[in-house]
């Protein structure tokens, strides 16, 4: 029974474990590049932090996460960006002012707490930013590359889920049975498509294993 039912309980970010134990009010399997989002919103003082995990496109790449204070896309997006330098992983702001320039730089908002570190292929990106105060919501956009030149991020693919690799970060959740200050343990909405929280997947998943079990048990019963 336990080895047809692990194969379909698939790593979500509710599995994770990040350093020094470090937890979030939420955690989001971000739809696109195989990426996740933990976070927790503080409406004390406008503040998100974040813990972002992706797998750069090659062994000398980069991920990135990023908000656009302006608009959904990736320009005009301020990002954190994590990569390779010196064989070690450093973290860097960006200003993308279109998809053809990439300016190092100070981000539009405040940003703190911020550091980058690799595990086992990943790289997450930590940091907290000031958002706009009583924001309900954030535009965020992710990404991953395959290679760093002269400490600056190579272009990414043009790929169906890198041109996809966006959407809304919904910080305050309003409907019934739902909180109103961002800190539920389930995601909120992230981007295109049907977006589930790791929690409700493995629970899905874990229905659909034990369905299997007690067909099979029902087959071969003497």
């Amino acid at each position: 029974m336990v080895l047809l039912i692990s194969p379909v309980c698939s790593l979500t970010c509710t599995s994770q474990k990040l350093t020094g134990n470090k937890l979030y009010s939420n955690c989001t399997d971000l739809p696109q590049l195989d990426a996740y989002l933990h976070w927790t919103y503080n409406a004390s003082n406008s503040s998100l932090s974040v813990a972002f995990i992706a797998a750069p496109a090659g062994k000398n790449g980069w991920v990135a996460w990023a908000i656009n204070p302006t608009a959904e896309g990736m320009a005009g997006s301020q990002a954190l960006v994590a990569l390779k330098s010196g064989g070690s992983v450093v973290l860097k702001t960006f200003n993308i002012s279109s998809y053809s320039s990439i300016v190092e730089s100070k981000l539009s908002f405040e940003v703190w707490d911020t550091r980058a570190e690799e595990k086992d292929g990943k790289i997450t990106i930590f940091a907290t930013v000031k958002v706009p105060e009583k924001a309900e919501k954030v535009n965020q956009v992710w990404q991953v590359g395959p290679s760093v030149t002269n400490g600056k991020p190579d272009k990414h693919e043009f790929k169906p889920p890198n041109l996809a690799s966006k959407g809304s970060l919904k910080l305050v959740e309003t409907s019934a049975g739902s909180t109103t200050n961002g800190t539920s343990s389930n995601s909120n909405s992230t981007g295109s498509g049907d977006n589930k929280s790791g929690a409700s997947r493995i629970g899905e998943n874990f229905g659909l294993g034990l369905g299997l079990v007690m067909f099979l048990l029902s087959i071969f019963r003497f």
